[in-house]
């Protein structure tokens, strides 16, 4: 038998978000007979938590947070010698890439951008050396993943990497676990309509402006509730808009959940409120599971998936005002299973 190929994936912890998702389905999906799979979780561990096969060697660097775990990185990484180090966010890739000159030189880098680059920049919630960063640092990886062709065009033009450095790779998705759940029970209580959004608990989601749509959308479907799973250091926030819109009763916040799409059975329509992504699992779970979809244009590949799609409402722009026009758009007309009845106020 050939000799395997020793893969060494990187996250700072699994849970979480969607780069943590990808993670942990490449843990489990890579071949065992042509990759030996260590799984690095810089920053904490919770890998109990998540099911991961037994071949797969799960590395706990314990750091406080991703810089601080520089040396107990590269000694793992010096120990192991992995023929490909993947690292699956912009944080840890900078602190990688950094570390990239003292690494095996026998070691390729894959880093994978879980975001697009020009929205993250212009966002204002990244620091002013971030740019730099990304410029000074990706040019030493030997390819970047991007999960759309979107992402890659953005990404070549504002950092100026060539388009050979660059891979077009989709993210990976549970279609296994997305059939079985389709089939499972509905979680849903009240005539509705059920609006289901997944997502950290973050700025860039938009949870504020699906808020405040969600406000217009119970003027015109006053049975209307919103479950949100996720979690995030926006949560205080958040609950404390939906006091203020009058929306407790309205909306759950149920917290991150291993596996959201246990939420799509019964739901009426999936809602994405980002102001800016890459190609987020959630949306790509919803797709495949034929859920009905409503979303802001956050990036062109979020545009490219959904545009002409049967039963997708894309907005016009990243408001609150164009996400409530395109939510009544699609519940004027959507009743799946007769699972809510459309009432005027």
């Amino acid at each position: 038998m050939a000799q395997r190929l020793r893969v060494l994936l990187l996250i700072p912890h699994l849970g979480g978000g969607g780069a943590e998702q990808v993670t942990a389905l490449l843990a489990r999906g890579l071949s065992r007979d042509k990759y030996e799979v260590h799984l690095g979780l810089v920053t904490r561990s919770n890998a109990a938590s998540v099911p991961l096969p037994p071949w797969v060697t799960v590395h706990n660097l314990s750091a406080s947070r991703v810089r601080s775990g520089a040396f107990r990185l590269l000694r793992l990484v010096r120990r192991l010698k992995p023929d490909v180090i993947l690292s699956g966010m912009a944080h840890l890739n900078f602190l990688v890439l950094m570390l990239r000159p003292f690494f095996p030189k026998s070691t390729r880098v894959l880093v994978r951008q879980n975001g697009t680059v020009s929205s993250a920049l212009a966002d204002g919630q990244v620091s002013r050396y971030t740019r730099l960063l990304y410029r000074l640092l990706y040019r030493r990886a030997d390819r970047v993943i991007c999960q759309s062709r979107a992402m890659a065009v953005d990404m070549a033009g504002e950092l100026e990497l060539g388009a050979q450095q660059i891979a077009v790779l989709p993210n990976p998705i549970d279609f296994a676990g997305i059939r079985a759940a389709k089939n499972g029970p509905d979680r849903w209580t009240g005539p509705g309509p059920h609006l289901l959004a997944v997502g950290r608990l973050s700025r860039e989601k938009g949870f504020d402006l699906l808020l405040q749509a969600f406000v217009c959308v119970q003027h015109q479907f006053p049975h209307a509730d919103l479950l949100i799973a996720g979690a995030g250091a926006e949560e205080a926030s958040l609950k404390a808009q939906c006091r203020s819109l009058g929306l407790e009763r309205a909306v759950n916040f149920a917290g991150h959940l291993e596996q959201p799409y246990a939420c799509f059975p019964g739901a009426t329509l999936f809602v994405l409120s980002s102001r800016h992504e890459g190609m987020p699992n959630s949306l790509l779970e919803a797709a495949a599971a034929g859920l009905p979809i409503v979303a802001l244009p956050s990036s062109g590949g979020v545009v490219d998936l959904l545009r002409h799609r049967p039963s997708a409402w894309l907005a016009t722009e990243i408001s609150a005002a164009a996400l409530a026009d395109s939510l009544d758009s699609a519940l004027q007309v959507l009743h799946p299973r007769q699972q809510f009845v459309h009432t005027r106020s």
